[in-house]
């Protein structure tokens, strides 16, 4: 009779072992899915005041049926045109090739398209890496800045830009350059643009760096021997008052900050603007993507640990979210209501990271938004 309780008693215990839920990873923050995606991989996201959404898709290999889209009732859409979206190598400069970054600037009525110039169909060549604005309220192209061979030097990758509008007549912007690395700035009255920070170590992918993805070592499997991811600066933002340029290099997990009042003299020698480079220190992670609010706070994505976080004035480090649908979060941008955005684009299963080069991504593609107590800056 004992034999046979205790029979009964372990069968039991093994039974409510089985249906017990083991502890896993807790969630924070809530993500609302702000559009989903069911074309090419996006990597850009902006949002217009009155909530309209431009996502942009550069030519990585998905051969996109355009490179800079509106989200209209939940579909993709060419924007501003189906024309200007339509590969022209003989006449870049009326045409973009490849948008890395969209952004909607502090005044609320531009769009700004930041094009690579970078297509798989020919080299680089003066009319494809370029900046072009388009007013919201129209969807007309109302500016166009090219850059010169000696600013978009022959292994410049655009990658994502910010702007300061308060500053000289029509405002300036700043791109980071994640191939040749350094930071762009340009003077959008004149067009003029110029190089910074080009041979500094913050521009450049940190020594010794090895990134860490979904559990995996993340490797890229190009020709030639395998090697770590190797990007330089990346993500960027700018604070509230307009005196700092934040950046960080995509292999790397620091957070760096500049004089824009250096940055944006061309009459202040390389070595002057040098020596307002700050290192915040570590940010928790490696990514591209960052924002800043108008209470001073800088957003950046974590790739590693599938997070967004944010550094206070005061250098403390706070995550708002962490989900494993947070699959490279890429470019952030703050919207009107105090929402960020973000899109979600799993670049880390895409071929080159594997050594058979098979495309792991899973579709649609998400841009998903988190509630915040920031608020946008305004000019």
């Amino acid at each position: 009779m004992k034999v046979i309780l205790t029979l009964v008693a372990l069968c039991s215990l093994s039974a409510s072992c089985v249906s017990q839920e083991y502890a896993k990873d807790r969630t924070i923050g809530k993500l609302e899915v702000a559009a989903t995606l069911t074309g090419a991989m996006p990597t850009g996201v902006t949002v217009s005041n009155d909530g309209r959404i431009f996502i942009n898709y550069p030519q990585w290999g998905d051969n996109p049926a355009f490179t800079v889209g509106e989200v209209v009732n939940g579909k993709e859409v060419p924007y501003p045109d189906a024309e200007i979206n339509r590969i022209d190598l003989k006449n870049q400069v009326d045409h973009l090739v490849s948008v890395q970054s969209v952004v909607v600037d502090t005044s609320g009525k531009r769009l700004w398209m930041l094009d690579t110039g970078i297509s798989p169909l020919a080299p680089m060549t003066y009319g494809g890496p370029k900046l072009i604005a388009v007013d919201l309220a129209t969807n007309k192209v109302v500016k166009k800045i090219v850059f010169p061979a000696d600013v978009a030097l022959p292994n410049t990758y655009l990658n994502d830009i910010r702007f300061d509008l308060k500053r000289g007549k029509e405002g300036m912007a700043f791109i980071t350059d994640s191939g040749a690395y350094g930071i762009i700035v340009v003077d959008l009255a004149t067009g003029k643009s110029w190089r910074r920070l080009e041979h500094h170590p913050s521009t450049h992918p940190e020594d010794g760096f090895i990134p860490v993805v979904e559990g995996k070592i993340l490797e890229q499997y190009l020709p030639g021997p395998s090697k770590y991811l190797s990007i330089g600066s990346d993500g960027i933002a700018i604070s509230p008052d307009h005196k700092w340029l934040y950046y960080c290099a995509l292999s790397g997990r620091h957070l760096y900050r500049v004089s824009i009042d250096a940055l944006a003299d061309p009459n202040h020698s390389e070595e002057e603007v040098a020596k307002t480079v700050e290192n915040l220190g570590e940010k928790g992670g490696f990514g591209d993507g960052m924002e800043s609010d108008a209470e001073g706070r800088v957003y950046y994505g974590d790739c590693e640990n599938n997070s967004i976080h944010r550094r206070l004035p005061n250098g403390n480090l706070e995550t708002i979210a962490h989900d494993p649908r947070i699959l490279w979060p890429d470019t952030l941008s703050f919207a009107e209501d105090g929402y960020l955005y973000f899109t979600s684009n799993q670049i880390e299963r895409q071929g080159s990271f594997y050594p058979d080069h098979s495309d792991h991504r899973t579709k649609p593609y998400y841009v998903y938004k988190v509630k915040t107590d920031g608020h946008r800056i305004d000019q």
